[in-house]
């Protein structure tokens, strides 16, 4: 049995990536840097495995792929 997907906040995001707050929005913008989710009316974070793939290869990262990468849900 898999683990359920974590949602992970900016502060997290932030130590795991080493990016500035500004740099995330910026990647973001320009697709390369997974876009939050909202998880409630103030609040938005992300899911742990996006963050992951993206650690693991922030060269070759583009939000256009992340749909197809594993997270379950069929966005289309």
């Amino acid at each position: 049995m898999s683990a359920p997907e974590r949602i992970v906040r900016l502060k997290t995001v932030l130590d795991r990536t080493g990016l500035s707050r500004s740099t995330i929005y910026r990647k973001i913008a320009e697709g390369t840097f997974p876009r939050q989710e909202k998880i409630s009316v103030h609040g938005a974070g992300w899911h742990e495995s996006a963050i992951d793939r993206w650690v693991a290869n922030p060269a070759a990262y583009r939000a256009d792929n992340d749909d197809d990468a594993g997270t379950g849900d069929a966005r289309g």
